[in-house]
């Protein structure tokens, strides 16, 4: 297996304390061996994107460097999921925590398991914003350099938040 730089995570929750779920998921990531945790963004607060009869959400994007396949990072991600209670309700709806593959290094895949890079990665700017934070040089596969991703895409209500003051 060879290392792959340039995995962007997205963490997103909204139950259960979510900066907390937030923060213990990036704590699971840097437990695993096979993984690196890079850098991490802020936290940010978001309206859902989904039905709005659930609170809002709490997001960030992690860099991974990585000696998994995608799908075996994938498992790790469900796994972490699961040991902080994820029980999906309804799609788009509340959840104690959601992890996806964003980027995985300039890889493309498309199975029945995953989908990258994320699908909806430049609508959403509880993703892009995060993840421009961190990463303003990226270049995403298929779609291209982040800057202009940004720029095209509204804030719709993203906070970034100021863990000083909680």
């Amino acid at each position: 297996m060879y290392q792959v730089n340039n995995i962007f995570i997205g963490l997103g929750s909204n139950l259960s304390d979510p900066i907390q779920q937030v923060l213990m998921a990036m704590e699971a990531l840097q437990a695993i061996p096979e993984i690196a945790v890079v850098q991490k963004s802020s936290l940010y607060a978001s309206p859902p994107m989904g039905p709005q009869d659930q609170p809002d959400y709490i997001n960030a994007v992690v860099e991974l460097s990585s000696d998994l396949s995608a799908h075996a990072l994938l498992d790790c991600l469900q796994a972490i999921e699961q040991q902080q209670g994820r029980v999906r309700l309804r799609h788009w709806g509340e959840r104690t925590l959601d992890l996806d593959i964003l980027v995985f290094g300039e890889h493309e895949i498309n199975d029945e398991r995953l989908v990258i890079p994320h699908p909806g990665i430049i609508e959403r700017a509880f993703v892009l914003y995060p993840l421009a934070e961190i990463a303003p040089d990226l270049i995403i596969p298929q779609f291209g350099h982040i800057v202009p991703l940004v720029q095209n895409c509204s804030r719709s209500g993203l906070n970034k938040i100021n863990l000083d003051l909680i």
